[in-house]
């Protein structure tokens, strides 16, 4: 084995192309990714985590990467984040007001995305299509814009009646979902949903909510040559080595002959990365 880069974990840097261009982010340096496919490659965990926020060691990782006070104290780790329409700014009680003006009071963005098969989700308008590429999508389409992540929160809260705001991961990584009309979908949400829609509307304002009818889906190919027989995660909590034939890159997840790894769920992990390459024919 050859060793490429170690440090500390961070989720893979993605770029939208034909396929999905992936590279290991490791501290300051970055291993790409698609050239490893079908190489036999090795991740192994240090033995050690050290917060991405204040460089605490930790045994263990809360929110992905954090320490346990931070998860503690941090607007980013607070409930709000996972579910945006619970945003107690107004209240007063933001745990970090000035990060929430930064973050949550900024354009977001509620999409279609088929991955396991369709789903809504919503995502900072900067983050697209980071947060379509991180979940596996192969197919995405923007809906609506919205002025803060609490009303992209309550518009999904509205649409998941209708559908779901989960990815099956398991589905994921069986094989390539089934292509979807997305823009028939978004019609029948509309209307569907058009009460509530209006009834968001005349709360925070017509500017504030927008759909988006002129857009067009995107889609999304990954550098997958082939699907594990089975899915099996490996633990790196419980065993220190992941290891097998590469046989591709999903969303953030390494799939191997030998079972799968999610990347992100391992951030701030001391990681090395290596490889055998193969003999030259």
């Amino acid at each position: 084995m050859v060793e490429l880069a170690r440090g500390a974990l961070s989720k893979m840097a993605a770029q939208l192309e034909a396929p999905v261009q992936y590279a290991f982010r490791l501290g300051d340096d970055q291993v790409p990714v698609n050239p490893l496919i079908g190489q036999r490659v090795r991740l192994e965990y240090l033995g050690a985590i050290h917060c991405i926020h204040c460089g605490r060691r930790t045994k263990t990782s809360f929110s992905q990467g954090y320490c346990y006070p931070c998860m503690q104290k941090l607007a980013q780790c607070d409930v709000c984040i996972m579910s945006p329409e619970k945003c107690h700014y107004d209240d007063g009680t933001c745990r970090e007001p000035a990060w929430g003006e930064q973050f949550c009071m900024t354009d977001h963005v509620v999409y279609l995305a088929n991955s396991s098969g369709i789903k809504v989700g919503i995502t900072r308008a900067t983050q697209i299509p980071t947060r379509w590429l991180d979940q596996g999508a192969s197919q995405a389409l923007p809906i609506l814009r919205v002025a803060t992540r609490q009303q992209s929160g309550l518009v999904e809260d509205l649409l998941r009646s209708r559908v779901p705001d989960r990815t099956n991961w398991r589905a994921l990584l069986k094989g390539d979902a089934e292509p979807l009309d997305l823009v028939a979908i978004r019609e029948g949400l509309f209307d569907h949903c058009a009460d509530g829609l209006r009834a968001l509307q005349q709360r925070f304002g017509l500017q504030a909510i927008q759909p988006l009818p002129d857009a067009q889906p995107v889609e999304i190919r990954y550098p997958v040559g082939a699907y594990p027989a089975k899915i099996t995660s490996f633990n790196l909590d419980k065993d220190p080595l992941a290891e097998g034939t590469l046989l591709g890159i999903k969303g953030q997840y390494l799939l191997f002959d030998t079972g799968v790894i999610n990347i992100r769920k391992y951030t701030a992990y001391q990681i090395a990365i290596s490889c055998k390459p193969q003999a030259a024919s």
